[in-house]
């Protein structure tokens, strides 16, 4: 099985940035060069929401929400993928997960079809 690990968030003040990490460990090999990943996002009484996900070939792709502030990138090598989260606004605010799908060679972006999710990761943009 394999395990994810978000990192980075924390209270920032709006305008500001934040990078996370998702780290992947267990069964690892080459798992960013097989498996597409997605970030998810989720506030309080709200529906986990799709922000940013990349293919297992390096294709990107981004919610309407984010897009221009946001920007997925992932390092195979060290089994990490990133979100760089620039100018954040209040309503950016949400638990962040990222996810893996159940299947590798696919580029699925709804939550449902995510299979393998870490535990989250907490950020909070004040006004």
């Amino acid at each position: 099985q394999v395990q994810l690990v978000e990192s980075g968030g924390g209270l920032v003040q709006a305008g500001g940035s934040l990078r996370l990490s998702c780290a992947a460990s267990g069964r690892t090999f080459s798992i960013f060069s097989r498996y597409s990943m997605g970030w998810f996002r989720q506030a309080p009484g709200k529906e986990r929401e799709f922000v940013a996900g990349i293919s297992w070939s390096g294709l990107t792709f981004y919610a309407d929400s984010i897009k221009g502030r946001f920007t997925i990138s992932k390092n195979t090598a060290k089994n990490t993928a990133y979100l760089q989260m620039n100018s954040l606004k209040p309503e950016d605010t949400a638990e962040y997960y990222c996810a893996l799908p159940a299947t590798p060679y696919n580029s699925p972006n709804r939550a449902a079809d995510f299979a393998s999710w870490g535990r989250g990761t907490q950020v909070t943009v004040s006004s």
